[in-house]
């Protein structure tokens, strides 16, 4: 796998068991009716073409988004909504970035210059991304002569130097129990349980091929891979999303610091693709704050009346033996 340091935001980033995290922005939606009382339902193709529209129109470059990639949530019931409530959310994402890119680096220029390249795209990408936010945050949207207001923010997941912001006034300003001074663990949610899975041995995700495809990014210290049933009750019912035990939730602890930031760069912005598929797995990212691992093995420890139990972990011997019980 190439340097995690010279990947720009509009990069894609092959990595292992054919897996891919593919550029993109994403953009979250809120729709407000001007009138607080209309109990009219939305119009979601209409909203759409007006997305779409607006993008290519009164967006310089221009933007092209295919309607897929607009995801809209209704309302359940506009009659027991309330008036500060959205008649709808949802979420908008721009994957076509090319038009950002700067120009090629060739192998002869040193790694100094490509280095500067980066920083400039990366530049250039965050800039064009805060005007393009603040341009269709507000915007007054008329669907069948009702009209509505738009928020548009840009998630927290999504934004890197927030998320690295976060973690870093998490541990600066003290949080001894932790045990540990800066973060280490990324938590990633949403991603098919399949892409995790040992082909032709079982549907659920596997330890061992988690592990592969993770190590690319450094030395691991502790892994969990599971089917996420809470995803299924966290997702909307009218979304269309896929039902629970479909998707996996990863957990991931590096040895090293560098490891899980340059690991937490490269999924941030970005979904996963699957050699061979068109899907795309929006998933969830965030860093452990909460001792994933030391809790687990406190739980643990107590179920077994005190003695130690090291199941939430792992090592080699351990990762060879999973391979056939599964």
């Amino acid at each position: 796998m190439r340097s995690l340091e010279e990947l720009s935001p509009t990069e894609n980033l092959e990595i292992e068991n054919g897996l891919a995290l593919v550029a993109r922005v994403k953009l979250c939606l809120t729709i407000h009716p001007l009138v607080p009382s209309v109990s009219k339902p939305i119009d979601e193709w209409q909203l759409k073409r007006s997305l779409i529209d607006f993008l290519k129109k009164s967006i310089f470059p221009s933007v092209t988004v295919p309607e897929e990639d607009i995801v809209v949530r209704r309302h359940k019931d506009l009659k027991k909504r309330k008036r500060e409530e959205p008649v709808a959310h949802g979420s908008l994402f721009i994957r076509d970035l090319g038009f950002l890119e700067g120009r090629k680096r060739k192998k002869q220029d040193d790694d100094n210059d490509g280095e500067r390249d980066v920083k400039v795209l990366e530049k250039k990408f965050i800039d064009w991304r805060k005007v393009l936010v603040e341009k269709m945050n507000g915007i007054e949207l008329n669907l069948e002569g009702v009209k509505y207001n738009l928020t548009v923010v840009l998630p927290v997941s999504d934004d890197f130097e927030r998320l690295k912001k976060d973690w870093e006034e998490y541990y600066a300003f003290g949080h001894p129990r932790e045990g540990r001074r800066e973060a280490d663990t990324i938590v990633l949610r949403g991603v098919p349980s399949r892409w995790f899975a040992e082909p032709r041995v079982s549907s659920k995700p596997s330890m061992l091929v988690t592990h592969t495809i993770f190590s690319t990014f450094g030395k691991i210290k502790n892994l969990n891979v599971a089917e996420d049933d809470d995803l299924g009750k966290d997702a909307d019912e009218d979304s269309g999303d896929l039902a629970s035990g479909l998707h996996c939730k990863i957990v991931v602890q590096f040895e090293k610091y560098n490891d899980f930031v340059n690991a937490m760069k490269a999924f941030c912005g970005r979904s996963m693709q699957k050699e061979g598929t068109r899907l795309k797995a929006d998933y969830e990212l965030t860093w452990d704050k909460v001792g994933f691992f030391r809790n687990s093995r406190k739980a643990l420890d107590h179920r077994d009346g005190g003695y130690k139990n090291d199941a939430i972990g792992y090592n080699t011997d351990d990762l060879r033996r999973k391979r056939f019980r599964e």
